[in-house]
C-alpha cells in the first residue's frame, strides 16, 4: 500500500507542479528548449482527451470528466484489491501510474477553469484571479507541455521527414502510457 501511495503522490506532485508553473509562466504556444532542439517545453491546452480528441460541447466535457472520475474510482478499488490479495508489486505499480495520471488530468478538468484566468498566445494565466476563473467546474482545460521534436530520417520510405511523435503531452499522460504499455508487455 505504501509503495502505491508513494508512486501516486510523486506523479501527482510532479504533474501538478509542472502544470501550474507552465500555466502561470508561459503564454499558449510559448516554447523553451530543455535538451537541444529536440526536447522542448511547449505550452498548449486541450479540451478533451488524448491527442486533442473531445466529445462535443459543454455536455460532452461533463460526460468525459464524469466518466474519468468513475474510471478512476474503479481503478482505485482495483489497486486496493490487488494490494489486499498480495499481487505482484509491478502490477500494482502499473495501475498506480495509470491512477495517478488519470487523477492528474481530472484535476485540470475539475479545477483549472475555476482557479486560473484564461491563457492565450499573448497572456499568461493568473492563479486565483480577482475576476474568477475562465470556466466552471468540470470544464477546465488540460495543460500539456512536453514535446519531442524529432523527425524520421529522409531516406525512410513513407515516413521519412515526418515527426516521430507530433503530440504534446504532460507527466500524467506519460504515467498512464507507461503503466498501460508495461502491463501489455510484461503482464
Amino acid at each position: 500500500m505504501k509503495r502505491a501511495l508513494t508512486i501516486i503522490a510523486i506523479i501527482l506532485a510532479a504533474d501538478q507542479f509542472l502544470k501550474i508553473y507552465i500555466k502561470t509562466h508561459f503564454a499558449i504556444g510559448y516554447e523553451k528548449p530543455l535538451i537541444g532542439n529536440w526536447l522542448l517545453l511547449h505550452f498548449i491546452e486541450n479540451n478533451g482527451m488524448a491527442f486533442g480528441l473531445e466529445l462535443g460541447g459543454s455536455w460532452g466535457k461533463i460526460l468525459l470528466s464524469s466518466l474519468r472520475i468513475l474510471l478512476v474510482g474503479g481503478i482505485g478499488i482495483l489497486i486496493y484489491n490487488l494490494i489486499k490479495t498480495k499481487q505482484k508489486t509491478g502490477v500494482i505499480a502499473c495501475f498506480s501510474l495509470i491512477f495517478a495520471g488519470a487523477v492528474g488530468n481530472i484535476i485540470d478538468s475539475l479545477c483549472y477553469g475555476l482557479l486560473f484566468s484564461e491563457s492565450s498566445p499573448i497572456t499568461v494565466a493568473t492563479l486565483l484571479p480577482e475576476s474568477g476563473g475562465y470556466s466552471t467546474a468540470l470544464h477546465g482545460k488540460v495543460v500539456d507541455m512536453i514535446y519531442f521534436h524529432a523527425q524520421w530520417p529522409q531516406w525512410m520510405p513513407w515516413i521519412g521527414g515526418n515527426e516521430v511523435f507530433p503530440h504534446v503531452f504532460n507527466i500524467a499522460d506519460a504515467a498512464i502510457t507507461t503503466g498501460v504499455l508495461t502491463l501489455i508487455v510484461f503482464h
